[in-house]
């Protein structure tokens, strides 16, 4: 479970060491390594507000449920998004539509002329 939550991590932070993160959700760390990565979240709020939505759970084997419910909805919504998407490509392309009315329309117009023709011919 704790490989989980480091991989939550893992592209998050390019400066600081992964186990360093896990040690301060933990409170594992000395001051100055504390003092450093609390620094680091300064300059990136992102990663402050993902640390912080971390240390919020109580408890930490839950952790691994919500990370797959989360990934379950990410990939229904993903899904969902990809088929409006491919419904709406007809809709907006509308000179495929009218080059289908009009190679329906000459259809019907040499369907016409060769019946009219047919029918002088006898």
């Amino acid at each position: 479970m704790k490989y989980n939550l480091i991989n939550i991590l893992s592209s998050s932070n390019k400066e600081l060491d992964n186990q360093m993160l896990m040690d301060y959700i933990s409170g594992k760390l000395s001051d100055t390594d504390q003092h450093a990565v609390e620094e680091w979240l300064e300059e990136n709020q992102f990663a402050a507000d993902a640390l912080e939505g971390l240390k919020e759970f109580g408890n930490k084997e839950q952790v691994q449920e919500y990370v797959l419910q989360l990934n379950r909805d990410l990939k229904a919504f993903l899904q969902q998004k990809k088929q409006r998407r491919e419904s709406r490509k007809w809709k907006d392309k509308p000179w495929i539509y009218m080059a289908v009315v009009l190679i329906l329309c000459l259809i019907i117009i040499a369907y016409i002329v060769l019946h009219l023709l047919s029918g002088r011919l006898h």
